[in-house]
């Protein structure tokens, strides 16, 4: 049964019409080039098993040879991609394959899928649809597997991510995920505990109503709430735009008596724009923000450790160098210095609560970092990406891109956060009941924090 249902996986991928202009020599050589970057680049090379990890390289020489077409030669390079498990070092797509590829658009149909609790559940559809596809329904199979063998088998493996909670929610988020025409036979579970059989067909929806309603994103937002709360959403560090935005909202800062940072959308952008903002929330000079750490490859170093045994670093810098480089475990430490706080406009420093989400991720993360020592600041939500770095980004065969993480950052005293994120100082997540009735237990909790003072 898994056999066929696999052939009919690939028959459907096949539908999409993709591109089919790489040849066997270039194959080779693009996933011998990731495999090249990451062995001289990767920050995180240490971590992993280097066994294991050139196994499967030979294993994926072999197989790229065999694959059918360009897009299922990028499938090959994703899976190899996700086994280095970082949120940094990703495979994408060329552009003329990535326009053919759908997530949530099957003709007639629109179905956006959300993580609840390890089940894949439906939080939105197109309008004309809600009442087929009641918000809440979850989808129990796929193609005949139950969903989560479906997720081990087809989508798990080929999401690179530095946690395992981040995998979890992009393997429900993109369990559909796949070319033009292929097709889907799902059983959904509505919330009134009926079941519902569906075939979807990826093809364009041309209906563009969608329920709930997607507000639009705008890089900050903000709103009254009671006891003369602000709430400010920063939604990105992308667009130092946001800077002037932030600045703009400054006399209605000043009147608050407490404030609710909102981060749980921003998937970071540049941390120097986060820092340009947090400075006006703290009374403090100097801020900590985190510390940098990159590989440094001497090869002659790296020589000499092969000689070197373990015991021979005991007391001996120059042995340890060595042995150190010869495992890929040499590092250079960026010179670090906080940042000093010279600001002309009035700083405050009120009470304060940082909403975070499993979407709070790289430069929001930093963010964090730089808040960590700041009494009058609570984090409040779920435990944040846990990824962050600078990728080294190069060109594969047929158009596509690859990038490496080169850096590791940690915070100022050394404790790790990427592969772990960083947690809340109170945990809340919100429940589907809470999603479907519109309700935000993050925001009421951090109102109840700042409002009673605790």
């Amino acid at each position: 049964m898994r056999l066929f249902l696999i052939v009919i996986f690939v028959t459907n991928i096949m539908l999409g019409q993709m591109p089919n202009n790489i040849t066997n020599v270039d194959k080779i050589y693009g996933l011998s080039k990731f495999w090249q970057e990451v062995n001289y680049n990767f920050v995180f090379l240490d971590k992993i098993d280097k066994q294991q990890w050139e196994e499967n390289y030979k294993k994926a020489i072999i197989e790229v040879q065999q694959t059918k077409d360009d897009y299922e030669y990028y499938r090959v390079l994703q899976k190899f991609c996700a086994l280095l498990k970082d949120g940094h070092t990703n495979v994408y797509f060329p552009e003329e394959i990535q326009k053919n590829v759908f997530t949530t658009y099957f003709g007639e149909y629109r179905i956006v899928l959300t993580n609840f609790g390890g089940k894949a559940i439906v939080t939105r559809v197109n309008l004309s649809k809600k009442e087929e596809i009641p918000i809440g329904s979850e989808i129990i199979k796929v193609n005949g597997l139950a969903t989560q063998d479906y997720i081990d088998t087809f989508v798990k493996p080929y999401i690179a991510s530095s946690t395992d909670y981040i995998v979890e929610d992009r393997s429900v988020s993109t369990l559909l995920k796949s070319p033009i025409g292929t097709t889907f036979n799902i059983t959904l579970q509505l919330p009134n505990g009926t079941t519902k059989e569906l075939t979807l067909t990826h093809s364009e929806t041309k209906e563009k109503e969608i329920y709930p309603p997607i507000q639009k994103r705008a890089l900050i937002t903000s709103k009254w709430l009671k006891n003369n709360i602000l709430y400010l959403a920063l939604n990105s560090f992308q667009d130092d735009k946001i800077n002037n935005l932030f600045e703009e909202k400054l006399p209605e800062v000043y009147k608050a008596k407490g404030l609710i940072i909102d981060i749980r959308q921003n998937g970071g952008g540049s941390t120097k724009i986060g820092l340009d903002i947090l400075k006006y929330l703290t009374k403090d000079s100097i801020l900590y923000g985190s510390k940098s750490f990159t590989r440094s490859h001497i090869p002659t170093f790296k020589a000499w450790g092969k000689w070197t045994k373990a015991e021979d670093t005991t007391g001996n810098s120059i042995a340890k160098r060595n042995f150190l480089a010869y495992k890929d475990q040499y590092y250079y430490e960026f010179p670090y210095q906080p940042d000093t706080i010279k600001l002309k406009k009035k700083r405050i420093a009120i009470p304060t609560a940082i909403l975070t989400s499993h979407k709070t991720a790289s430069a929001a993360e930093d963010f964090l970092i730089y808040a960590d020592q700041q009494k009058h600041i609570t984090k409040i939500g779920e435990t944040t990406f846990g990824s962050t770095g600078q990728p080294f980004i190069f060109n594969l065969p047929g158009g596509g891109k690859a990038r490496v993480c080169t850096k590791k950052d940690t915070y100022p005293d050394g404790r790790e956060f990427i592969g772990y994120g960083i947690k809340p100082d109170i945990e809340v997540k919100t429940s589907l009941e809470q999603y479907i009735n519109n309700e935000d237990p993050v925001v009421e909790k951090a109102l109840e924090v700042l409002i009673k003072g605790k």
